[in-house]
């Protein structure tokens, strides 16, 4: 059998379509013929075709309580699906959410429990295309696609290089299509297409983006499309990608027969600290779903599929279903029956099940995990004549990506080469420093990384227009101060780390120093707030807990901003508007300032509501990128004396200033910490969307 990875394609649209075998289809035929079986694409007289009453008969108390297994079937007829040689055979392939862990999954999340409590060892993308290689065998009418989040990487060997380790890895894979989730939009839609999809360095080649990829050639982009339905410019209400595409597959007589695949992107995408863009907007994705299925069924599309970055949680096995929630659920019962297929992501977790759509019928409702832990595999039957899916034949199965086989030598080479162009780079001097900076806060709150960070943001909400930033639709106003929530109320601290002084080196900052001691993935907004909003942020600091005990959780501010409180007054009074400067000046509760701050912030994901009624806002570059060019730009950081915040009757027998509780970094099963991005979402204050209270979508 040839090699299915392939290192180079000539276009999408042929790469897509997938090719029938002429030895292949000959020999199916003689098969069919020795065993007395029907030709591909013909009926024996007098029997029907199944239809739907018989079908619903034979499986309405299934429907009813949702079809589970190993593998899910839509009925008992499906188990003898691969002898029925008259329909078309096609072969569904689908990993979702991967963010760009090509050596393997994090901590824990590389250890899978399947039925029976079984675990597995899963992860690594030279292990993903060995096992989607044997997976594809025997599968001329194979497509491989994604449900999204596959970039916007989280581990460094991806990010690092502006995710384009990740795209290499998925070319030579042969991903044919992917649905564009909310982390595909980490930095913009300019970036998506122009660069991912294109190649079109962003800003400076070999150094923001352009990198020489394992084969020693520039990043030329991806060889396959994103495609969202319902993510829409909010001016004018236009796609920011295409909505739908629609793939070929060959029958056993070489005709072809369509399949449409409509994609849909997590409503509220464009509200996510880490994908927000004020220029977007997503339209209902019911709506959005049935609107596309019409439109493909008006063009003779039969065979329809819905990939949806967004998700539910049904059990902790991968290849099953139990007790289903979560709006990817909600969605899969009321979207249109033309629909045959819903393969889901966003949340990472794994299910593989049947759920009825509003007839009745069963269809395939799926979820692969993430970071490379299970490959999905849904097997259709093809009515030769009309293109439709034959439901009752259909199989679902989830395959864990187990590491016990021997890993694809040619994704092995890329893994490898960018392990040792990360380490390269994170070594490499970006600039230098005079002395240390350090978390570790006075009695005001105030520390030097603190500082630090606050003066980063002034200076990243000041940027010059980014041609990068596509999705902006306010004017590019410069900062005129800036917060940083240095141990916010909920959620996660922006500040990652100190960044110490290491005298043997003179002093240099590395790029992964730098990379390592701001950020979880989220942008720099400016945008316009209220002098009385400052004031309210300000006193949000302190709050008191159901025991009574008060809590302090300090915002650092910009060198610009000087300010005192009194830690003798009440909660909710201890800041005085006379006791803020900005540039000398007493702040104002009735003008409007142009406010620097991380979107999680001003999102209120970390617990200071009162800026959250922002007007105007402009996204910037993302905090890690943008801290890393901060550096590069400033060459010298020197700390600066601390002194910005003073705290007034702090040593007074009646005064408090509160404590400080720094937020626990939450810690997969095996005691190592999650990876940050993910921490960020999973514990903002953000609402939960599982009746059980379940884990946030990622």
């Amino acid at each position: 059998m040839p090699d299915v990875i392939t290192t180079a394609k000539a276009t999408q649209r042929n790469r897509s379509s997938v090719r029938r075998d002429t030895a292949l289809r000959e020999a199916a035929l003689r098969e069919a013929a020795r065993r007395g079986l029907r030709e591909p694409g013909r009926r024996e007289p007098g029997r029907p075709e199944p239809g739907r009453r018989d079908f619903l008969t034979a499986v309405g108390a299934v429907a009813a309580t949702f079809a589970l297994g190993v593998p899910a079937r839509a009925t008992d007829a499906a188990r003898d699906a691969a002898t029925a040689v008259e329909y078309v055979d096609v072969q569904l392939l689908d990993i979702t959410d991967l963010h760009g862990f090509l050596q393997g999954a994090p901590g824990s999340n590389s250890v899978i429990v399947g039925n029976g409590g079984i675990d597995y060892t899963v992860g690594g993308v030279a292990y993903l295309a060995a096992h989607l290689e044997r997976l594809r065998d025997g599968h001329p009418n194979s497509l491989f696609f994604s449900p999204g989040d596959s970039f916007s990487g989280w581990e460094f060997d991806a990010a690092a290089f502006a995710d384009e380790p990740t795209i290499e890895a998925l070319n030579r894979m042969g991903l044919d299509f992917a649905t564009a989730g909310n982390h595909e939009f980490d930095k913009s839609p300019a970036m998506l297409r122009r660069h991912m999809e294109q190649g079109i360095p962003f800003p400076v080649e070999g150094r923001d983006t352009s990198f020489a990829d394992s084969s020693g050639l520039r990043f030329h982009g991806a060889d396959f499309r994103h495609y969202s339905a319902n993510l829409v410019r909010g001016q004018d209400g236009e796609t920011v990608l295409p909505a739908y595409n629609i793939e070929r597959v060959r029958t056993a007589d070489g005709r072809e027969l369509p399949i449409g695949f409509i994609h849909l992107t997590a409503v509220g995408s464009e509200r996510f600290p880490g994908s927000f863009q004020p220029g977007l907007a997503t339209l209902d994705d019911v709506a959005t779903a049935d609107r596309y299925a019409a439109l493909l069924k008006g063009q003779g599309v039969n065979a329809i599929v819905l990939s949806l970055h967004d998700g539910a949680v049904a059990g902790a096995d991968f290849n099953s279903g139990v007790d289903p929630s979560g709006p990817a659920l909600d969605l899969a019962l009321r979207v249109s029956p033309d629909i045959d297929v819903i393969v889901t992501g966003h949340w990472h977790t794994r299910f593989n099940m049947m759920v009825p759509d509003p007839n009745g019928v069963p269809r395939p409702f799926v979820e692969a995990g993430c970071y490379g832990q299970v490959i999905n595999e849904i097997n259709l039957r093809l009515d030769p004549l009309t293109g439709r899916v034959i439901r009752e034949l259909t199989v679902s199965t989830n395959h864990p990506n187990t590491r016990d086989i021997a890993p694809h030598p040619e994704l092995l080479e890329v893994v490898t080469y960018w392990a040792g162009q990360a380490a390269e780079r994170d070594r490499m001097p970006i600039g230098r420093q005079t002395g240390s900076f350090l978390r570790a806060r006075n009695t005001a709150g105030e520390s030097t990384m603190g500082n630090l960070a606050a003066d980063w943001a002034l200076w990243a909400g000041g940027r010059p227009t980014d041609p990068e930033n596509d999705a902006n639709i306010h004017p590019n106003v410069p900062a005129e101060l800036a917060v940083v929530a240095a141990a916010p109320r909920v959620g996660q601290t922006i500040i990652a780390g100190d960044l110490a002084l290491d005298p043997a080196s003179g002093g240099a900052v590395t790029f992964g120093n730098a990379w390592r001691a701001v950020g979880f993935g989220d942008p720099i907004v400016s945008a316009w707030v209220s002098g009385q909003q400052i004031h309210d942020a300000l006193e949000e600091q302190w709050t008191t807990t159901e025991s009574g005990e008060l809590r302090f959780a300090p915002l650092a501010v910009s060198r610009n901003v000087r300010y005192g409180f009194d830690a003798g007054g009440p909660v909710g009074d201890r800041v005085h508007p006379a006791e803020v400067f900005v540039d000398g000046v007493a702040l104002d509760l009735g003008r409007r300032y142009r406010l620097a701050a991380p979107s999680y912030t001003l999102l209120a994901s970390d617990g200071y509501p009162a800026l959250s009624a922002f007007e105007e806002p402009y996204r910037h570059q993302r905090d890690f990128e943008s801290f890393v060019a901060y550096v590069r730009e400033t060459a010298v950081l020197s700390p600066q004396p601390r002194g910005r915040v003073t705290a007034a009757a702090a040593s007074d027998a009646a005064g408090a200033v509160g404590t400080v509780v720094d937020p626990p970094v939450p810690l997969l099963p095996d005691g190592t910490p999650v990876p940050r991005p993910e921490a960020a979402i999973i514990t903002g204050d953000r609402p939960r969307p599982t009746r059980d209270g379940g884990r946030a979508p990622c």
